[in-house]
């Protein structure tokens, strides 16, 4: 009897301990797949991670490529050089005077330095196709003009196109002679300053302007101000002011060559022939013939400077590209 309790009781400490062994077996089960699963996750997020890099990277370096082959093939924004002889320098000076312009100060003012410093240039001939611009932007190239011409003693010559006015014919006084064609638009020798006034039509519409200044000349300009008269005498003197200066420009220029009218220093323009005439301009010819005729030097060269595409693709994507990657970086940053 006694060895018979003895038994019941060793087979139920046996199965206890079996239970127990398959609950803790069943437990480390449990660990080992989470920590499988763990190590799947973190493995995902890090491919992640990795895959996302490359794609930033395999961009950046498609934009650099193509950034470098537009850059090649359209090149740094001079003009084709072959200097291996006598020639005329030509700088095209076209479209708007103005700061950031193609016809900017800057981009005129370099390649007028580039063709004075060439031994072989015998000449600079300024191509002038522009209604005119800033007079700033003119007045700086003009005594750039006449500093170069007493620096290097070399000749400078103005051809006209379809037209050279006001700030553009601030530039071509600079020059030795103007050639026109018979039928361009020259003159223009006057200053303007434009806008709009809107304090009637708001009056009608019921509409009341609130700015707010500090100083009582401020807002001026302001189209949705009232403008007193003595904020127009001021606007006036200063463009009376502005407009003087020009016209001693034009007569310091031209010198005695001029054949002054009433007419002349109004704003008004001419015809290339008449431009000639009144002795704003030296005479009818083309590039070919001022080149060949005036110059004695047949092959022209271009030392324009131009904002090339590569260039204007660079200055507009650039900061969006750099800011874009910054965001990415970023982004991949967070993830770890």
């Amino acid at each position: 009897m006694t060895d018979f309790n003895q038994d019941a009781a060793a087979q139920a400490k046996a199965e206890q301990f079996a239970a127990g062994t398959t609950q803790h077996d069943a437990a480390s089960a449990g660990g080992w797949e989470r920590g499988v699963l763990e190590k799947l996750a973190f493995a995902a997020l890090e491919e992640q991670r990795v895959s996302r890099r490359w794609k930033l990277f395999s961009r950046i370096s498609w934009l650099v490529l193509l950034v470098l082959g537009l850059w090649l093939a359209l090149g740094t924004g001079g003009g084709s050089k072959n200097l291996n002889g006598p020639h005329t320098a030509m700088v095209e000076i076209k479209g708007e005077i103005a700061s950031g312009a193609e016809a900017s100060a800057e981009l005129v003012i370099a390649a007028m330095r580039a063709a004075f410093e060439e031994r072989e240039a015998q000449a600079i001939v300024l191509l002038i196709n522009s209604p005119g611009g800033s007079p700033v932007q003119a007045g700086i190239i003009n005594d750039e003009i006449i500093r170069l011409k007493a620096k290097y003693k070399k000749p400078v010559y103005v051809v006209v196109e379809e037209s050279c006015a006001s700030a553009a014919y601030y530039i071509a006084v600079a020059a030795d002679k103007i050639y026109v064609d018979k039928a361009s638009i020259v003159g223009s020798i006057g200053v303007l300053m434009d806008g709009f006034g809107f304090t009637g039509l708001m009056d009608k519409l019921g509409v009341e302007r609130r700015l707010m200044t500090a100083g009582e000349n401020k807002g001026f300009l302001d189209p949705f101000s009232p403008r007193s008269d003595k904020q127009r005498v001021f606007a006036q003197t200063m463009l009376d002011q502005i407009h003087k200066q020009f016209i001693g420009v034009v007569k310091a220029g031209r010198g005695d060559r001029l054949k002054e009218t009433p007419e002349m220093f109004s704003g008004l323009f001419w015809s290339g022939q008449q431009a000639v005439d009144m002795g704003l301009a030296d005479g009818l010819g083309n590039l070919d013939y001022v080149a060949r005729e005036v110059v004695k030097a047949e092959e022209v060269i271009d030392y324009t400077r131009r904002d090339n595409v590569a260039e204007r693709l660079v200055k507009r994507f650039g900061a969006a590209l750099g800011e874009g990657a910054v965001k990415a970086l970023q982004s991949v940053a967070v993830l770890r």
